[in-house]
């Protein structure tokens, strides 16, 4: 660490002073007469001194962060003990101190938590290192908000670290699958919390973290901008209801790299306001794989543009990447690319629905989310089903620039209705515009 500080203000300190040199040279260069070994000497001084100036400047800001551990404020990590306040302390010291600041969860250790919110804004430039594990509380007196088990909210400029060993483990199987009217009919549908949520925040970085056996959504980011999501793995069992690995919503800016998701419902799920989503190096399976939506329901208005997902392995999924849409809503799903992405026994490797229902009795409306200008390119693999492409579009609101190009999968014919469809080079199978 102290080299990477001493090469840093090297840097700094040699930039600076060539900008200085330069600055010098040109408020100067009209003045090069007889009284340049004045010049020359002046100029040296105010280099030497704004130098001087800049390394006190590049010590200060390359200062080792202050670090506070949850250790510090009571937290056992037995796996037993309640550590909830310990952490909502250790966050008050650690938000309200000044500079940078590691909030500290140490390896080797399990803490047990309750429901908990962290609230900002925070003075500090503020990283959580998650080295321990995390371990939900499966009582469900324990919550507060029953859809919600850790919260950051309204916190900028927050990173998520976990490190080598840092996890967070909703512990879903016990309480909350095994009461869930998706596994059970006869069970009562009722709410079950996302193990974490980041919300109403900018300049957000999540690392290097584990996810594991959510109670409903694995990591859901909710009116956030400008962030960042990278070396990320997320698992639970492929029956988990409704546990989504990476739950996308109202965000602007967004990527999601070089991450590992297997799961039971969509590995990634962008719904309405998102905006500039980048999806690379994605891993995905079990799960129903990458989705857009759904978009609409219950008559509502929905808007998601600027996605590209490039780079994707498909396993065993239910579906590939699919776009689906209510009938009775409005808005657009627009600009669009899905490239470079193989496919491995994917039951519906390629999917527009825009009669998707999750309701016990759907009706046909007139209105739908128009989607337009989506690009399926170098996608290659095998359809675990019949049809391998469908595109099931509205006969008001037909699907618009649809291209494929340079697709290639085996196994499944295609299936198009209400789609403007464009095959480019090598597709198969091909999809005649209906």
């Amino acid at each position: 660490m102290a080299h990477c500080c001493t090469v840093l203000t090297g840097l700094l300190v040699w930039s600076l002073f060539m900008l200085s040199w330069c600055e010098a040279s040109r408020n100067n260069i009209n003045r090069y007469d007889h009284s340049y070994g004045t010049f020359k000497s002046n100029s040296l001084i105010k280099r030497r001194d704004d130098i001087t100036r800049l390394k006190s400047v590049a010590r200060a800001s390359l200062r080792l962060p202050t670090t506070v551990s949850v250790s510090d404020f009571g937290a056992k990590g037995d796996g037993k003990t309640d550590d909830t306040q310990a952490f909502v302390n250790a966050w008050k010291k650690a938000c309200s101190s000044s500079g940078a600041v590691n909030l500290l969860v140490p390896e080797g250790k399990t803490y047990f938590l309750k429901s908990l919110r962290l609230n900002g804004p925070c003075k500090s430039v503020l990283t959580v290192q998650i080295l321990g594990t995390l371990s939900a509380s499966q009582q469900r007196s324990d919550y507060e908000d029953l859809s919600k088990w850790i919260t950051f909210d309204g916190v900028n400029s927050l990173t998520v670290d976990g490190g080598a060993t840092g996890t967070v483990n909703g512990n879903g199987a016990e309480t909350w699958w095994e009461n869930s009217c998706k596994r059970n009919e006869a069970k009562k549908c009722t709410k079950a919390p996302t193990a974490l949520t980041f919300y109403n925040s900018k300049n957000l970085r999540v690392n290097n973290l584990r996810v594991k056996d959510a109670q409903q959504i694995q990591i859901s980011i909710e009116k956030c901008s400008n962030v960042q999501v990278s070396n990320v793995e997320v698992t639970a069992p492929a029956d988990s209801p409704n546990t989504d690995g990476i739950h996308i919503t109202n965000t602007q800016n967004i990527q999601v790299s070089n991450s590992i998701i297997g799961t039971g419902d969509d590995c990634i799920s962008i719904e309405s306001g998102s905006q500039n989503v980048q999806i690379n190096d994605l891993t995905c399976g079990p799960g129903h794989g990458i989705s857009i939506g759904s978009l609409g329901d219950d008559n509502s208005k929905a808007f998601v543009s600027g996605v590209t997902v490039d780079g994707a392995k498909l396993s065993g999924t239910d579906n590939g990447v699919r776009i689906k849409t209510n009938q009775g809503g409005s808005g657009t799903a627009s600009n669009i690319i899905f490239q470079n992405i193989q496919m491995e026994n994917v039951e519906n490797p390629i999917i527009i629905d825009q009669d998707y229902c999750d309701k016990s009795k759907c009706t046909e409306q007139k209105s739908a989310v128009q989607i337009k200008n989506v690009v399926y390119r170098n996608i290659s693999g095998t359809s675990a089903s019949d049809i391998a492409i469908t595109f099931n579009c509205s006969k008001n609101y037909p699907c618009q620039g649809i291209v494929l190009d340079k697709v290639n999968i085996k196994g499944g014919k295609a299936s198009c209705s209400n789609a403007n469809v464009m095959d480019k080079d090598g597709v198969l199978p091909q999809c005649k515009s209906t």
